[in-house]
């Protein structure tokens, strides 16, 4: 291998040279060119007869002659220039016009070798320039080539135990995950055990989750730990425009990976060729169902695959087409979800090291505060904390510094927008009006923060994250959560009498609540029935979405419904409102002087939340 790429630079290095020469060469040329247009300027030329008869006047010291030119040297230190007739010789001339060449000095200079090269140069040139035009296209057409039968092969990379520094223990809030995993790697490593009471290598890992929860950094877990090759490849780079070439690279792949047993492969976004094929009159992808085909024929098919574990990771793994899901294929699906308390505490502690903490950060308080949060999220909070810190030329991360890097990530960074007062004075009331439905609502969690310094596309911000990792949602919950979304218009209506543009997206969100909770819940008068579309698998496998049959009748009644349950929250909101007018104007006021509220300064205007109804409600 190191022969050839010897062999290829120095081809490269001779074709360069080549064309380095002839570059030269023209260059050359252009120059003597040039020179002797200079020459003809310096010396003027004469008629032959001129130079005899300055000859015969005695004013030439001396003639060169190169050829049929004549260089005549005068006395007066001028030069000029003359042509004879070829054949002719130059005494014979001066004899015929009766004047005797031993008056002058004559010196004949031999330019056969000259003119010889000149001549080879300029017959040899255009050959030159051709056959190295002829080679250039050679080797770009050999490149195209290689090319084109380089498409069937596999792209995916090859990765070593000592290439992998990523273990388990660098991983963390996916427990359950990760001890699947650490069975695979021990079947790999010790294949014995498990042969001796009947157990089989399982053939296929499936790991499904939403995005940044860890599915790719359990799989460098993996190859850091399995001690065998390991070769990883994204979904899309078995798709080419070539018919066929996903199927040729599949193939490849796995005679690659069955050579180096025992092995693992990880297909990163394997929904990208692995969706549910085309049934019925459905538009079909003619080049990824070959590549799906070929994967179902090599994962489990005649050929014997024992020795080779296939993990695939992705965030629709409700596409996916059900014979790749059997057992057989992959046989084990492990969901990769949102870490819960003691998971976040655990990624932190991972992502905290090497960074300089003050000592009266709380984890506990962090890991609290970021209910909802991935693993990714928690590495790009501590992260921004740092680079936060360091903007201040602070030598420690505070908490608050944490607390503005977790708000960052979630919302964006603030912005400094030139806002009139009138239009602070109504961002500070809808902002306030959505904390105080939600700190007088029973079963809703308390404001952590308040703020009208505008971030991403939101003039200001009420954060109420969940105190708890709920399981399930109630319909008391979910209610209450629709008034909350409903008191920043409430409190508009009620203290300026006028309603603004800035609640749409409050609406967005309280709308989707409320049509989730008549179409997918079963929360409303219609009963426990599902409205939405639904995914069937029919009794031969094929995955398809179909549209439930909803008369006419029936969706004005859910439109009817969902209207209901908006109205009610909103009226619940404009009650507490007026109700708590006071309260509403203090805070109100609070973040016009401050612009940002915190937990504790929010109930020190408005008073404790009722911990008695909020544990109830949990």
């Amino acid at each position: 291998m190191k022969d050839k790429k010897i062999k290829k630079f120095q081809f490269k290095i001779n074709i360069n040279t080549l064309f380095i020469i002839i570059f030269i060469i023209l260059f050359l040329f252009q120059i003597f060119r040039g020179f002797s247009s200079q020459i003809k300027k310096i010396m003027p030329e004469k008629p032959i007869t001129t130079i005899v008869k300055d000859i015969k006047d005695k004013k030439v010291k001396k003639v060169e002659i190169i050829g049929n030119q004549l260089i005549v040297y005068y006395k007066n230190d001028s030069l000029a220039t003359s042509y004879k007739e070829p054949g002719d010789s130059l005494t014979k001339i001066l004899s015929e016009n009766k004047v005797n060449p031993s008056d002058i000095q004559i010196e004949v200079k031999n330019i056969d070798a000259a003119n010889g090269f000149i001549n080879l140069i300029a017959n040899i040139l255009p050959t030159i320039l051709m056959v190295a035009f002829f080679i250039f296209l050679f080797r770009q057409a050999k490149g195209a080539q290689d090319s084109v039968f380089s498409f069937g092969q596999s792209r995916a990379k090859r990765f070593n135990k000592s290439l992998m520094k990523i273990k388990f223990a660098d991983v963390a809030g996916v427990d359950e995950a990760k001890k699947e995993l650490e069975e695979v790697v021990d079947f790999l490593k010790n294949p014995e055990k498990y042969k001796k009471v009947g157990a089989r290598t399982p053939k296929g890992v499936l790991l499904v989750g939403p995005a940044g929860c860890g599915k790719t950094l359990l799989a460098k877990a993996v190859a850091g730990e399995a001690g065998v090759p390991f070769f990883s490849i994204a979904g899309s780079e078995f798709m080419e425009m070539l018919v066929g070439i996903g199927a040729a690279r599949v193939r490849d792949l796995f005679d690659n990976a069955k050579k180096s047993a025992p092995s693992i492969i990880f297909i990163d976004e394997i929904d990208a060729i692995g969706r549910a094929r085309s049934y019925g009159v459905m538009p079909s992808h003619d080049e990824r169902e070959q590549t799906l085909n070929q994967i179902l024929v090599e994962m489990d098919g005649f050929e014997p695959n024992e020795q080779v574990v296939v993990i695939a990771a992705t965030n629709r793994g409700d596409l996916l087409d059900p014979a790749l899901l059997r057992p057989g294929r992959f046989d084990r699906r492990i969901i990769v979800d949102y870490p819960d308390l003691e998971g976040r505490k655990a990624i932190i502690e991972i992502h905290a090291k090497g960074k300089p903490f003050d000592k009266n950060v709380s984890w506990e308080k962090v890991a609290k505060r970021t209910v909802g949060f991935s693993g990714a999220d928690l590495e790009n909070m501590l992260n921004e904390a740092a680079i936060y810190a360091a903007r201040k030329n602070q030598e420690k991360i505070t908490q608050e510094d944490i607390e503005e890097a977790a708000t960052k990530v979630k919302l964006g960074p603030e912005k400094k927008r030139n806002q009139s007062d009138y239009d602070k004075k109504l961002t500070a009331y809808h902002e306030a009006g959505h904390a105080i439905v939600s700190h007088f609502m029973p079963h809703t969690d308390p404001v952590h923060r308040i703020s009208i310094v505008s971030r991403g596309m939101a003039l200001g911000y009420t954060l109420i994250p969940p105190s708890k990792d709920k399981l399930h949602e109630t319909k008391t919950h979910l209610l209450e959560r629709i008034s909350v979304m409903m008191g920043g218009r409430a409190a508009e209506d009620v203290v300026f009498n006028e309603i603004t543009t800035g609640a749409s997206n409050d609406f967005d969100q309280a709308t989707s609540v409320a049509r989730a909770m008549v179409v997918e819940y079963g929360m409303s008068s219609l009963g426990p029935i599902n409205f939405g579309p639904t995914m069937d698998i029919t009794e031969w496998g094929k995955a398809y979405f179909e549209q439930n049959q909803i008369s006419q009748e029936m969706m004005a009644k859910i439109d009817k419904e969902i209207k209901k349950i908006l109205d009610e929250a909103y009226k619940k909101a404009v009650k507490i409102i007026k109700e708590k007018r006071k309260l509403l104007d203090q805070v109100a006021q609070a973040l016009l002087e401050k612009e940002s509220l915190d937990e504790e300064e929010f109930e020190k205007i408005v008073g404790k939340k009722n911990q008695n109804e909020q544990t109830s409600s949990n």
